[in-house]
């Protein structure tokens, strides 16, 4: 869907929302947006030989952003030297030269790329006595005003609803303060600090008044992670609980948002309340879903009045009574379910998900961290493996991060032990765990691991990989490593996805000719891993997709093990008996640096077969609801058309 026609889209749909709401295809085509905005500001007030103020945000929501006007400035001769800017927040304590510090942020993502003088940059400083904090803030707002007020302030927003890091609770009259960070904020952050005891508890932030104070606000917010928090914001009461809310009294706030982030709102999910729809098969099952789901029955059990009562007559008018439909959405539901994911050979595939022949079929399973492939899609992977087909496994990362350094350091010492055991030692091998574990030792929060070190803990997951594999049918040699370039930074953020990590896949698909191809489909983050891996599959699929083995190549989507896709977008669902559970349960187990408070645990502390379990038996509920049969569990999967 084109950026046009979103935003004309939005614009009769405004029925439940309370802010402007723009709505792009990806978050770089709203960047460009707002980026120019910023631009023409600040070229308009040159022009007076006046100052542009802006307020700035830091964290991943303005990274593209802040790319695009460093790429005006270099290639359009956007001058800075008029611009004064004032950040939103800092943690606290925080020394300016950390890794976390926004200070250092703000100097390697835009201040060191511009023009902009040094004596104009403002941001609250982390080192203050406690003591001097209150007098700080005192004149950050002092000097906000003497600069004549913010022009523009952009803001992101946390998945509690915060602005800056105004936390639930904070007042509309708020002023610049030291705060306590919520729980939810401090567990988003663990990731980037390596653990959330590495997180500071609190931070200075400018307060919601004078953020309200600007005279033009620009909130952003990308991928699905922010749909929940987006809707109490667009549509939701005005509300301490949600500060981002308290953005519905001013009137000069437009709120930014790729698709993503826009579904859960009443116009994505509920289209049908808000203007005339095409009653597509699509939008028929869409709707039924919801209706049965609403009103507690199974689809087949839905009558003309529950229709009627709930928005939904003109799908009666334009479709016919409510027995045709429900027979219509029953089968399309009941034609989703398979056992046989890789087609059932010799059979009638015509209301089957996948095709019959060729009846063993060559499959690429996808897996952007070395686990992914068993925790989301583990019992459609044994399926395929057991029926026969050729099953490869390419790892797109080595996930060397997400490996604590009490298990590197384990693993050395036995490694080591065990050479010694065995009278393999030599100066080279204790050597080199002299300087694993003397990094170890010496490391600090913030530090980047050594090479040596990301090549231990990518080794370990290798192995965990691999013996996973072993278990459940798949030979070492089917199984792939592919370490794509954009992962190794030894950072949690990575860089862009580059013609090097795209042609790495491509030949991987050249070589295989697969007939399937599976690919994680989390759009939750679109700086994270998985989104960035994806965004290189479909990259080299575009590349690929006419050369002749590649008219007979399905894709697959499949997500983590936090969501699930919506039930009427499902397009093939994988059931799972018991047993078949516990295979998956068990392949899981093998990756045992993912267990026992895993490094980025995010805000589930349940371990990932957990989560994976509850989230593929909570599917096989829902269906079970509508009146579908009822299974153990369920994987679920939505077809990517490239051809």
């Amino acid at each position: 869907m084109t950026t046009t026609l979103l935003n004309q889209q939005v614009m009769t749909d405004r029925e439940f929302e309370r802010l402007e709401t723009l709505t792009f295809g990806t978050n770089a085509e709203a960047s460009i947006v707002i980026a120019n905005e910023i631009a023409d500001l600040i070229r308009d007030k040159a022009a007076k030989g006046e100052n542009a103020v802006l307020g700035l945000a830091t964290g991943s929501s303005p990274l593209k952003v802040y790319d695009e006007l460093i790429r005006l400035h270099k290639e359009e001769g956007l001058s800075f030297k008029n611009v004064i800017t004032f950040n939103l927040d800092e943690y606290y304590p925080m020394q300016p030269d950390s890794v976390h510090s926004y200070v250092r942020f703000m100097k390697e993502n835009l201040f060191d790329h511009i023009d902009i003088e040094e004596k104009n940059i403002h941001i609250p400083d982390g080192t203050l006595a406690m003591k001097d904090v209150y007098a700080f803030c005192q004149d950050y707002e002092a000097k906000i005003a003497a600069a004549g007020g913010l022009d523009i302030q952009i803001l992101g927003i946390g998945r509690t609803g915060h602005i800056g890091f105004n936390e639930p609770g904070s007042t509309e009259n708020s002023r610049t303060r030291m705060v306590t960070l919520a729980a939810v904020t401090r567990i988003d952050a663990a990731p980037s600090f390596g653990g959330l005891d590495n997180v500071p508890k609190r931070a200075i932030t400018m307060g919601v008044k004078p953020i309200m104070q600007a005279g033009r606000i620009i909130m952003m917010a990308w991928g699905s992670g922010k749909a929940p928090i987006v809707k109490k914001m667009v549509e939701g009461d005005i509300s301490m609980q949600v500060p981002a809310t308290f953005l519905q009294k001013h009137d000069n706030v437009s709120v930014y948002l790729d698709e993503g982030a826009t579904e859960q709102l009443t116009r994505m999910t509920n289209p049908w309340l808000v203007r005339e729809v095409e009653w597509t098969q699509a939008m028929v099952k869409k709707a039924v879903v919801w209706l049965a789901y609403k009103t507690g029955k199974p689809v087949l059990k839905l009558t003309n009045k529950d229709y009627i009562e709930n928005g939904l007559d003109s799908v009666l008018s334009t479709k016919g009574a409510a027995y045709d439909l429900n027979i219509e959405v029953f089968n399309l539901l009941q034609h989703t379910i398979t056992g046989w994911p890789g087609g059932k050979p010799s059979a009638d595939d015509t209301q089957r998900p996948e095709r019959a022949e060729p009846s063993k079929k060559r499959v690429i399973i996808f897996s952007p961290h070395p686990d992914d492939d068993v925790i989301s899609m583990g019992g459609t992977f044994q399926r395929l493996v057991d029926q026969g087909h050729e099953v490869h496994i390419a790892y797109q990362t080595s996930g060397n991060i997400a490996v604590s350094d009490d298990d590197a350091r384990r693993y050395a010492t036995f490694s080591k032990s065990l050479m010694a055991k065995f009278g393999f030692d030599s100066p080279e091998s204790n050597s080199k765990f002299k300087e694993i574990t003397g990094f170890l030792d010496a490391k600090e929060d913030g530090d980047i691991d050594s090479l040596a070190v990301r090549q231990l803990k990518g080794q370990i997951r290798r192995d965990e990989s691999i013996a996973a594999c072993r278990y459940t049918g798949v030979s070492e040699s089917n199984v792939h490593f592919l370490d794509l370039p954009f992962y190794e930074t030894g950072k949690v953020r990575k860089n862009p996805v580059g013609e090097a990590d795209i042609e790495i896949i491509k030949n991987l698909i050249s070589e295989i000719q697969p007939h399937q191809i599976y690919a994680a489909g989390d759009l939750a983050d679109p700086h994270g891993t998985h989104r960035v891996c994806l965004d290189a599959i479909f990259a080299a699929l575009e590349e690929l997709k006419n050369e002749d083995y590649m008219k007979d190549c399905w894709c697959w989507l499949y997500r983590g093990a936090w969501h699930e896709w919506p039930i009427d977008e499902i397009e093939m669902a994988v059931p799972m008996s018991p047993e078949q559970v516990m295979i998956k349960r068990k392949a899981i187990f093998f990756h045992e640096s993912q267990k026992d408070g895993v490094v980025f645990q995010g805000t589930d502390d349940r371990e990932f077969w957990q989560r994976a379990e509850e989230r593929n038996s909570d599917t096989a509920k829902l269906y079970n609801q509508l009146g579908l049969a009822e299974y153990e569990a369920m994987e679920a999967f939505v077809r990517y058309h490239f051809n």
